[in-house]
């Protein structure tokens, strides 16, 4: 017994009972999920999602999708990580599409990193500016910790009751403050820091 074929009428709707293959996608993504062979009574349509327009082959690196009533081929990055050409920030691509716009494959190879439209160039004036700060900042509290350790000795030294021993561990770190304070920050981030004296 041969197997009727469902027919359609202009509204998508069967003329009479019959199987009907059809092909389904994704709600979301539109993407292709597969074929499969439906059973429709007479006056009722194929289920959401699917249509009877087989989609095309498809080559590696793309997907088939359906969008606007038709199967598109699209380029399929989904797992590949670009950099928006903003910031440089990383974004993982999760959906069927060509690369987001404002983005590139590329990946900047600092912080500093700037978009020409055809590469990433490194603002070695910021990345400059950023490296003297932080050894600034690296400055201070290196000092902050000097001053915190001798701090005792200071006040024994002004009220005449320090220890010799105290005294030259005194002297120490204050020459390790000295050499501190003439450290060269503007040489970041070559900076070879003086050595503390033991604790």
């Amino acid at each position: 017994m041969t197997e009727q074929i469902a027919q359609l009428d202009i509204n998508g709707l069967a003329i009479s009972s019959g199987y009907i293959s059809v092909y389904n996608y994704d709600a979301a993504t539109g993407e292709y999920t597969g074929q499969t062979d439906e059973y429709l009574f007479q006056g009722v349509g194929i289920p959401a999602c699917s249509t009877c327009t087989a989609p095309p082959d498809t080559d590696a690196g793309y997907v088939v999708v359906y969008q606007e009533h038709n199967w598109m081929l699209l380029p399929d990055h989904r797992g590949e990580t670009v950099y928006s050409t903003a910031d440089g920030s990383a974004i993982t691509i999760n959906a069927p599409g060509d690369y987001p716009a404002d983005t590139t494959p590329l990946s900047p190879s600092t912080a500093f990193d700037r978009w020409t439209g055809n590469e990433w160039v490194t603002d070695r004036v910021a990345q400059q500016v950023a490296a003297t700060a932080q050894a600034d900042a690296e400055r201070a509290a290196r000092i902050a910790d000097a001053n915190r350790i001798t701090q005792a000795w200071q006040s024994q030294l002004l009220l005449g009751i320090i220890t010799d021993d105290d005294k030259t561990r005194l002297a120490a770190w204050m020459r390790y403050v000295q050499l501190l304070q003439a450290t060269d920050i503007l040489a970041a981030p070559d900076i070879s820091w003086p050595e503390p004296p033991e604790r």
